[in-house]
């Protein structure tokens, strides 16, 4: 099973598919399970499962009955993501000098700081705002390389997995290590010289308590329950290198429980899913809300409702999500609301894959400051957004065994508002080719054209990223 976590071995014309392998790879699915349920990511913790896999493709992504896998009980797996890359401008969407049109105003609020993305964690080349200027919180995480071309290792992964001889319990932990060099000038979460983050992304345990029924209930922190891209959070799974605009809504880790059942309908030829959760902190990543604690007490309710059909030579899938609860962002613990609905589509035929999302997010007016994974920010803003990102993949059929090639492209619309600033509008076009080599060893490379269309200044902000992914 320690290869279905090697992307290479799956067949690029599933992508999705892959994922829930993976899930399997970690344990997420016993060896029963069959096809593709909803949200639940990654190898511990996939989401979204695959319809009736083929032979050579391993189960879906959820748990499937209550048995116990007959495997070693503690399976180690892992991968190392090298990147090359270099972004046009200073790294950042500001342009040189630039100075908010009212003073003092946050300069984050100006531009779509999260667009000069570098791999497949969402880190953007810089974070480092224009001189005499201030940020209030909305910032991805910084490679800090700025606008010069530069080699990065991205992420060296470690997945443990344990799983019980006499009990259906399976136990998961995710362990990444993330250097960075940072400075002279440095940002918020940042700190100068040569660092390396330890981030403990994913720690559950699942138990799947009925022997005839695809069940699982989670324990810990785990991916996201909203929509499908936090199945391809990892680099191992992405058929790209960078997440789409709308990721950092949709596809953070948070800490709770969590629930997934799915149900056959043999004769329809489809299975129907259900993924919910009570975590700290919904769906948002980490820059923007932090997971390891409730700063008000009460949980955000985060769920998705899938459907999928399941037929020879095509399958599609089709969700709908939803999440609620207080902002986990406010020190005051006010309780202010955050609202998030979602919907979400995938066909998957012989060689092609097409795939996308909507999501629509309203965060409430809270009171006292801002919170994030990253520092502590001023004010806690009213925010409006919503957006979408279609893409496609085609494995070409050259026979060139043992490469496989895929080519892909996305585009990515994304609408957002800060109460009392500029309404901002930003496209994205993303191409790029991924080639699997053997069965541990994965190549991409992309470029993304970011284009400002409404509100924000005009900059030059493209980049060129690659990634090299071994498994193992």
């Amino acid at each position: 099973m320690r290869t279905f976590l090697n992307p290479g071995r799956r067949r690029p014309r599933a992508w999705a598919t892959w994922a829930v392998g993976i899930a399997c790879a970690v344990g997420w699915i016993a060896p029963a399970a069959a096809a593709d349920p909803s949200p639940v990511p990654a190898p511990a913790d996939v989401a979204d499962t695959d319809a009736a896999p083929e032979p050579e493709e391993p189960p879906p992504e959820e748990p499937a009955t209550g048995l116990t896998p007959q495997v070693v009980p503690l399976v180690v797996t892992g991968y190392v993501d090298v990147g090359f890359a270099k972004a046009q401008g200073n790294g950042t969407s500001w342009p040189a000098n630039y100075q908010p049109p009212m003073a003092g105003a946050p300069v984050d609020y100006d531009v779509d700081t999260f667009a000069p993305a570098v791999n497949s964690r969402g880190d953007v080349a810089s974070t480092v705002p224009p001189p005499n200027t201030v940020v209030n919180g909305f910032l991805p995480r910084s490679a800090g390389i700025g606008g010069k071309p530069s080699f990065l290792l991205n992420t060296a992964n470690v997945d443990l997995r344990y799983s019980a001889a006499e009990l259906p319990v399976m136990v998961f932990t995710r362990l990444q290590l993330v250097p960075r060099l940072y400075g002279p000038i440095i940002g918020p979460g940042q700190t100068a010289g040569d660092n390396t983050r330890l981030v403990l992304e994913q720690a559950f345990g699942r138990i799947t308590p009925l022997k005839n029924a695809e069940l699982g209930i989670s324990i810990g922190k785990f991916d996201s329950v909203f929509g499908i891209e936090y199945l391809e959070n990892q680099a191992n799974f992405r058929i790209g290198v960078t997440p789409s605009l709308i990721a950092r809504y949709t596809t953070g880790q948070s800490v709770g429980v969590k629930a997934f059942y799915r149900v056959q309908i043999i004769p329809a030829s489809s299975a129907i899913s259900i993924n919910v959760a009570a975590t700290n902190n919904g769906t948002f990543v980490e820059s923007l809300q932090g997971s390891s604690r409730s700063l008000t007490g009460v949980p955000v309710a985060s769920g998705r409702l899938g459907y999928e059909l399941n037929l020879e030579r095509i399958s599609v899938k089709l969700g709908a999500s939803y999440s609620y609860g207080p902002r986990n962002d406010q020190t005051e613990g006010s309780g202010q609301k955050q609202t998030l609905y979602g919907f979400d589509a995938r066909v998957v035929l012989p060689t092609l894959t097409v795939s996308g999302e909507y999501v629509h997010v309203n965060e409430q007016e809270a009171d006292g400051m801002k919170v994030t994974g990253l520092d502590v920010f001023p004010m806690v803003t009213e925010f409006y957004a919503k957006g979408f990102y279609v893409q496609a993949a085609e494995e070409l059929p050259l026979g060139l065994a043992p490469f496989r090639i895929t080519i892909y492209g996305r585009y990515d619309h994304r609408e957002a508002e800060f109460e009392g600033f500029a309404d901002i509008t930003v496209d994205r076009i993303t191409g790029g080719v991924n080639v699997g080599i053997g069965e541990n060893l994965v190549v991409k490379g992309e470029y993304l054209v970011n284009r400002e269309l409404r509100g924000a200044p005009q900059v030059d902000n493209n980049v060129m990223t690659s990634s090299v992914v071994w498994t193992w």
